[in-house]
C-alpha cells in the first residue's frame, strides 16, 4: 500500500539485497532435504529465498528495497581476466528453473528487481549504495559475500543472516573483528588473498594470517609490493616479487564498481508494500500454504451467530436441535495438539451456515481425571453432566456427523470413555481425495482455497512461542467465536465437498476406503505399542562407547583433535592436511565433505569411512535410541505414532511424532532398533507380516506382461528371474551381484529413471546402461506397452489413476519445459503402481480390522509400515492370528499373479521380521 507520508531524512533506510546469493544460499539450504511440490518441482530455493525477503522486511521495516540480480553477460572482470570464475560450478538446473519464479516473486513482495548486462549485482549494489549515502540514507547490504566490506562507513553496512537466521549487522569495528583488517584495506588484503570461488588468483603463499600481518606493517597492497624485500619469510618475499601483476589484476578484479551507468533515481527504489493478489497467486502455485494467509485480504465480516452455551437449559435446547438434523459438525477444543495428552476444554457444534454453538467444559475435579466433563453452574458448583447428556448422542451411528480430521476428536473423547460413531464425513479427507496433490489440508487454508475467507488465528487466541497458553486460559466467550467458526465452517465444506466428490466419481473410493480407514487408524494410535527401555538404555551407553572408540581413531588417523561436526575444520584435515582429492565443491566454493564425497574418499584413506561410521551412530543414538523413551505417553507408558491419511500423493499412509517408518533396515545397528519394539505383556507375541515384492507383482498384472506374469505364476525369485533373461545368464549360475543389477533395473524402470540415473546407481557408463534398459523392455514388452500407454492416458486427461480410482492430477504433463513434463512423466507411471499398492494394503487393514472385531480376538493391528503390518496377540491366538493376516492381505484384491504374503513372529518386532 502507498505510504501516507515521505520518511525523514534521517529515518530512510534502504536495503540492497544481493538476490543471486540470496537464491544461491536457499537452494543449498535444502540441498539435503528437498523441498517440491505436489507437481514435483523442486521449490526450495524459492520458498528460501522468499522467507529471507520476508523476514527482513518485517524484521527492519526497510523505507527502500532493491534486490539486484547478476546477468549471463561477461563484465570488465572477465575481459581483464578470463579465467575470472572460470572454476565456478554451473548453477543447479533446480536453481535456474526456480529463477524465474524467483523474479516474480521479488516484484510481487514489492521488491525493486534490478540487473545490468555487463555489471555484477556487487557493482549495481555498489553505486547504489553510493548513491544512497550521498542521500543521506542508512544503507544496508544484504549479504554474505565478503566483498561487499569494501563498502562499509557509517552510512552503509552488511547485513547478514546466518545459519540461525538471526541477522548481523557489519560495521567498520566489526569488519575489523571478522576479518582481521578495516574496510578501507578489504580490497588489499582480498588482492593479496585471492578468491577461489571466483578463481581471483591472489598471491600464491599469502594466506589470511599473512595478509592481515603484511598490511599492518605496510599498510596498502602498493606498500607491500614496494617494500617486498624487507618482509621475513622468504617463501613469501619470492612470491610477492614474482606476482607484482598478479597482485594488481586481483586487485582490480575484486575492486566493486561504484559508478555503473543507472537509469534510475532513488525514489522508484521506495517500498510500498506487496502486491497481495500476485503473491497469493504465487503462493498457490508452489503451495507455499504456510505464506498463503499473509497475502488473503480478510473476506468481508459475514453475518454470523455464534453461541456461547453455558446453562443446562441452552445445552438440553441445543441437543433437542441436534438430534432433529440430519447432519450436524462437531469440533473440539482441547489444551495440547496431541489427542492422547490433550484435556478436553469445549466443544462446537454446526448444523446450518451462519450459526454454531460452543459449550465450554470446566477443569477436571482431579489432575488426570478424565472420567467426566462438566459444565459450571453460576455458583461454580460442577454437577452438570455434560458427559451423560452428549455421549449418547455422540455415540449413536445413525446420528450422522462430520467434522475436520475427525481421528484427532475420536481420540481426544476416548480418554473420557466416550466412542464417537457416525462421523462418516471428514473434509479434511474429502480434500485431500479430491486433489491429493496439496500438500496440506488444514481448516484454515480450506477456507482460503474454497471460500476466500481468512480464519481467526489460533496465536490470536493462544500467542507463540514461550508466552504461548493453553486454550483453557482463554474466557469461554473468546473461545466461542473461535470454535463456532470452526464448526460452521467445517459444515460448509461437508455441504461443498460431497457433490463434488460424487461429481468425480470419488466418493466411493472416500466412503468405502478413506473414511473407514479412520477408525481403523484411530485404535492403531490408541493401542500404541511397548517399547524395551532397559535394552535401549543400555543400547545408548553401548553406541556412546563406540563413537568415543570411533572419534580416537579418527583423531589418530588425522594426527589431531577437531570437531568431527565442523565441515570447515573436517575439510581442513582431508584436504589440506591429508591432501586426499576434492571432489565436489560447495556453494561458498569450499570442498564437500558430505556423505558421497566420503564414501568416495574411503577408497583413498581410512578416514573417510570412519567419520561416515561415526554419523551413521551419532544419528542413530539421537533420532531413535535416546529420543524414543522421552516420546513415551507417561499415562498409558507406550509409544503412540500418528497416521497420516491425507499427505503423500500417492495415497500412502505416513507417520509422526515419532516416524516409525523411517528406522532404518539396511544396517545391522539399524536393525536392532526393532528389538526395542515389544508385545504389550508377557504370555504376547509379535507378528510382522509383509507383502512380498507387492509394487512388482502390481506391474505384472498392470502390464499383462506374459514373462514377468510367468515368473511369479513359478513362485522364481523376479530378481533372478530379470537377471537371467536380460544378462543371459543360468539361474544355477546367479550372483549377488548380477542380481543386485537386476534389482536396481527392476525398480529403476517403473520409477521412471533413466540411464543416467542407472548408471549412477550401478556405476557403469551411461551407454551400458542404455544397452540394460532396451535388453529389460526387449524382454519385458508389457512393461514397455504399460508404461508408453500410461503416459498416453495421462497426456490425454491430464490425471492417472490407481487401480481403485484414486485419481492423481499431473498439472505439468503439458508443460513446455521437457525437464518438468518428464517429471510428471515419471509421476504418471509410479502413481498407478505405487498407489495401487498403497489402496491394497489399505483394504487388507479395513477387513483385518473387522476380522479381528467380529470373531472377539484379543489379537491387535498396532503398527503399519509401508507394505508391512504388525500385530500382537496372546501367544494362544498367533497362528488364528496368523492365518487370518495372511488370508486377509492375500485376498484384499485379485491379480493374475499370486499375492505372497511373509509372515514371522517373535518376541520383538526384528525377531517377528
Amino acid at each position: 500500500m502507498p505510504k501516507t507520508s515521505s520518511p525523514s531524512a534521517a529515518e530512510r533506510k534502504l536495503f540492497l539485497v544481493d538476490g543471486s546469493a540470496l537464491a544461491y544460499r536457499s537452494h543449498f539450504a535444502f540441498s539435503r532435504n528437498p523441498l517440491t511440490n505436489s507437481r514435483g518441482e523442486q521449490t526450495g530455493a524459492t520458498f528460501g529465498f522468499v522467507r529471507g525477503l520476508l523476514k527482513m522486511i518485517d524484521d527492519e521495516k526497510p523505507t527502500h528495497v532493491a534486490v539486484v540480480f547478476d546477468t549471463p553477460e561477461p563484465t570488465f572482470r572477465h575481459k581483464a581476466y578470463k579465467e575470472y570464475k572460470a572454476t565456478r560450478q554451473k548453477m543447479p538446473p533446480d536453481l535456474v528453473a526456480q529463477l524465474p519464479k524467483i523474479r516474480a516473486f521479488t516484484e510481487a513482495l514489492g521488491g525493486h528487481l534490478l540487473e545490468m548486462p555487463g555489471y555484477e549485482a556487487d557493482d549495481v549494489m555498489g553505486t547504489l549504495a553510493q548513491q544512497g549515502s550521498d542521500a543521506d540514507m542508512q544503507v544496508f547490504l544484504f549479504s554474505g559475500d565478503k566483498d561487499f566490506m569494501q563498502l562499509v562507513t557509517e552510512k552503509i553496512l552488511i547485513y547478514y543472516t546466518g545459519r540461525s537466521d538471526e541477522p548481523q549487522i557489519l560495521d567498520a569495528a566489526g569488519v575489523k573483528e571478522k576479518m582481521g583488517v578495516l574496510p578501507d584495506q578489504i580490497i588489499d588484503y582480498l588482492a593479496l588473498l585471492g578468491d577461489t570461488s571466483d578463481n581471483v588468483p591472489g598471491v600464491p603463499k599469502v594466506g589470511e594470517k599473512t595478509a592481515i600481518e603484511l598490511l599492518e606493517t605496510f599498510g596498502s597492497l602498493e606498500g607491500v609490493l614496494a617494500n617486498a624485500d624487507k618482509v621475513k619469510r622468504a617463501a613469501v618475499r619470492e612470491s610477492l616479487k614474482a606476482n607484482v601483476e598478479q597482485a594488481r589484476l586481483s586487485q582490480q578484479l575484486v575492486t566493486i564498481d561504484t559508478h555503473v551507468p543507472l537509469a534510475i533515481k532513488m525514489e522508484e527504489l521506495e517500498y510500498r508494500g506487496p502486491n497481495n493478489q500476485a503473491a497469493s497467486a504465487l503462493c498457490r502455485e508452489f503451495e507455499f500454504n504456510s505464506l498463503l494467509a499473509r497475502f488473503t485480504e480478510a473476506a468481508p465480516m459475514i453475518s454470523v451467530n455464534y453461541q456461547l452455551v453455558d446453562t443446562p437449559e441452552q445445552v438440553q435446547a441445543l441437543l433437542a436441535k441436534l438430534k432433529s438434523v440430519s447432519c450436524f459438525a462437531f469440533d473440539t477444543e482441547t489444551t495440547a495438539a496431541d489427542p492422547l495428552r490433550a484435556e478436553l476444554v469445549g466443544m462446537s457444534f454446526a448444523f446450518e451456515e451462519g450459526n454454531a454453538y460452543y459449550v465450554p467444559v470446566a477443569p477436571p475435579l482431579l489432575e488426570n481425571d478424565l472420567s467426566d466433563f462438566v459444565l459450571e453452574d453460576a455458583a461454580g458448583k460442577r454437577d452438570f453432566s455434560l458427559k451423560k447428556i452428549f455421549q449418547p448422542l455422540l455415540e449413536d451411528a445413525h446420528a450422522k456427523k462430520c467434522g475436520q480430521n475427525t481421528k484427532y476428536d475420536q481420540l481426544v473423547l476416548a480418554r473420557y470413555g466416550v466412542t464417537i460413531r457416525g462421523a462418516d464425513f471428514d473434509t479434511m479427507i474429502a480434500s485431500y481425495v479430491l486433489n491429493p496433490g496439496n500438500r496440506q489440508h488444514n481448516l484454515d487454508l480450506l477456507c482460503l482455497e474454497q471460500f476466500n475467507y481468512k480464519k481467526i488465528p489460533t496465536s490470536e487466541l493462544i500467542g507463540t512461542g514461550k508466552k504461548q497458553k493453553t486454550m483453557r486460559e482463554v474466557t469461554p466467550a473468546e473461545v466461542a467465536r473461535y470454535a463456532g467458526e470452526d464448526a460452521d465452517f467445517t459444515f460448509r465444506l461437508y455441504r461443498h465437498f460431497e457433490p463434488k466428490l460424487r461429481a468425480a466419481g470419488l466418493y466411493e473410493l472416500f466412503e468405502t476406503m478413506e473414511m473407514p480407514l479412520v477408525e481403523v487408524l484411530r485404535a492403531m494410535e490408541w493401542e500404541g505399542i511397548a517399547l524395551d527401555l532397559p535394552f535401549l538404555k543400555n543400547m545408548s551407553a553401548e553406541l556412546e562407547a563406540k563413537l568415543g572408540q570411533l572419534m580416537a581413531e579418527i583423531y589418530e588417523l588425522a594426527g589431531e583433535e577437531f570437531n568431527l561436526n565442523s565441515p570447515a575444520q573436517l575439510s581442513k584435515i582431508l584436504f589440506e592436511k591429508l591432501k586426499l582429492p576434492r571432489k565436489k565443491r560447495t556453494k561458498t566454493g569450499g570442498s564437500s565433505t558430505d556423505a558421497d564425497v566420503l564414501e568416495e574418499l574411503a577408497h583413498h584413506h581410512a578416514m573417510p569411512a570412519k567419520l561416515l561410521d561415526y554419523r551413521e551412530l551419532a544419528k542413530l543414538k539421537s533420532t531413535y535410541v535416546d529420543a524414543l523413551p522421552q516420546m513415551v505417553n507417561p499415562f498409558t507408558g507406550r509409544l503412540h505414532t500418528s497416521y497420516n491419511q491425507t499427505v503423500a500423493a500417492t495415497g500412502r499412509l505416513s507417520s509422526s511424532d515419532p516416524n516409525l517408518q523411517n528406522i532404518p533396515i539396511r544396517t545391522e545397528l539399524g536393525r536392532q532398533i526393532r528389538r526395542a519394539f515389544i508385545p504389550r505383556k508377557k504370555g504376547w507375541l509379535l507378528l510382522d507380516a509383509d507383502y512380498s515384492q507387492i509394487e512388482l507383482r502390481l506391474v505384472a498384472h498392470l502390464a499383462q506382461d506374459a514373462n514377468m506374469i510367468e515368473a511369479f505364476r513359478n513362485d522364481e525369485d523376479i530378481h533372478s528371474a530379470t537377471s537371467s533373461r536380460i544378462f543371459n545368464v543360468p539361474m544355477s549360475e546367479m550372483t549377488p551381484d548380477i542380481r543386485r543389477r537386476a534389482k536396481e533395473i527392476n525398480f529403476g524402470i517403473i520409477y521412471g529413471m533413466g540411464a543416467y540415473g542407472l548408471s549412477k546407481r550401478l556405476g557403469i557408463s551411461v551407454d551400458e546402461a542404455q544397452q540394460f534398459i532396451t535388453s529389460y523392455f526387449v524382454q519385458y514388452p508389457g512393461v514397455n506397452a504399460f508404461m508408453a500407454g500410461t503416459i498416453a492416458d495421462a497426456h490425454k486427461n491430464g490425471y492417472v489413476t490407481t487401480m481403485f480410482n484414486r485419481r492423481r492430477y499431473l498439472p505439468d504433463i503439458h508443460s513446455d519445459n521437457q525437464r518438468v513434463r518428464e517429471a510428471a512423466e515419471r509421476v504418471a507411471i509410479n502413481t498407478p503402481i505405487q498407489g495401487s499398492a498403497a489402496d491394497l494394503i489399505k483394504i487388507a487393514m479395513l477387513n483385518i480390522h473387522r476380522r479381528l472385531l467380529k470373531e472377539n480376538l484379543q489379537a491387535k493391528m498396532i503398527l503399519q509400515v509401508h507394505d508391512e503390518l504388525v500385530f500382537e496377540a496372546p501367544e494362544n491366538e498367533i497362528e488364528k492370528l496368523r492365518a487370518l493376516v495372511i488370508e486377509e492381505m492375500s485376498g484384499a484384491v485379485h491379480l493374475d499373479v499370486p499375492i505372497k504374503v511373509e509372515a514371522g513372529v517373535g518376541e520383538n518386532w526384528l525377531e517377528a521380521h
